[in-house]
């Protein structure tokens, strides 16, 4: 047996249990199951927790997307690991990561470098693999590009902008306050403003305009974003949390584009190409995963508490799950 976060009804996070008695779960084949150091928390958990997403799991359920940890036992076709590998995770389909074990299909699993931290490892998947997708497959972006990160001071944000940098582009993000602000800085961009600062959307329309947005926050700034376009220029929604209202005349003039993005419905092939880009960037140096806050088991409801409603995002919220 071991202890895990059951959640047996979608509601607040008072929903969410430590429970010592769920069965270990059984690879299978084409899986590994890893001994789960750290998990990682996105706000995706919170909209699943609370019953506010389009796919929802059965009841009860463990959450948990992201994890990094050491395989315990590997299915009998698993070719690419083995026991005592050092893995993290990233599973858009399963759950299951707030716990001391969980199984990874192989292609969701991969090596976490000796030079990276369990809690580091933990905050790698859906932020990084997020932001690739946005850029690239997406946006479609290439060096020399100017791109806006509106929201740059969270997990995905910072992860926007240490990919965008690596790859030749210019760089200006947005944070809510000056330690938010001293951490995009210091990820690589080139220009940081507080977006709290009524003026900011001015200085930046005084500026040039921008080839790519990448957006957290869309109900609160996707208006401003159309007029912060280039010509043929895309904007594309990472987040959102309510409505808004848009004027389509700011995008008519510039042919420019507005486009959602979500990394569940990736095609295996687009799968492969992010896991592969930020496997090099693993090697290369440059993927630096910001952790924040560490929880332990027993304060998880409150990570998904604070990754909410905190006043300022300042990279990932990882809980501690076992030494």
């Amino acid at each position: 047996m071991m202890r895990a976060i059951l959640v047996r009804q979608f509601g607040g996070i008072d929903q969410m249990k430590v429970a010592t008695d769920v069965a270990i779960p059984t690879p299978g084949d084409k899986q590994v199951l890893i001994k789960v150091i750290c998990s990682g928390v996105n706000p995706v958990d919170t909209y699943l927790r609370s019953g506010q997403y389009s796919k929802l799991p059965d009841l009860p359920y463990i959450p948990g997307k992201d994890a990094a940890g050491i395989v315990h036992s590997a299915g009998s076709l698993v070719s690419r690991m083995k026991p005592g590998d050092r893995v993290f995770m990233c599973q858009t389909n399963q759950l299951g990561s707030l716990a001391e074990f969980v199984t990874a299909n192989e292609e969701n699993a991969f090596p976490l470098d000796d030079k990276l931290s369990f809690e580091q490892g933990a905050a790698i998947g859906i932020p990084y693999f997020t932001a690739y997708r946005a850029l690239f497959q997406k946006a479609n972006a290439k060096s020399g590009n100017r791109v806006l990160i509106h929201g740059a001071s969270g997990a995905a944000g910072l992860a926007a902008v240490q990919i965008a940098k690596a790859n030749g582009m210019h760089v200006t993000g947005t944070a809510g306050t000056q330690e938010g602000i001293d951490l995009v800085r210091s990820a690589g961009a080139d220009a940081v403003y507080n977006h709290r600062d009524k003026t900011y959307l001015k200085k930046l329309q005084n500026g040039e305009l921008f080839d790519v947005i990448i957006e957290m926050l869309a109900n609160v700034n996707l208006g401003h974003d159309l007029k912060l376009m280039n010509r043929h220029g895309r904007t594309i929604v990472v987040g959102s949390r309510g409505t808004v209202t848009l004027d389509p005349r700011d995008m008519m003039g510039r042919e420019a584009s507005v486009t959602g993005v979500a990394l569940l419905t990736a095609t295996p092939e687009e799968w492969s190409e992010i896991t592969s880009a930020i496997g090099d960037g693993i090697k290369a140096g440059w993927v630096k995963p910001v952790v924040n806050k560490v929880y332990s088991l027993e304060e998880a409801g409150q990570a998904h508490h604070d990754i909410i409603h905190s006043k300022g995002a300042k990279g990932k919220l990882v809980v501690k799950i076992q030494d």
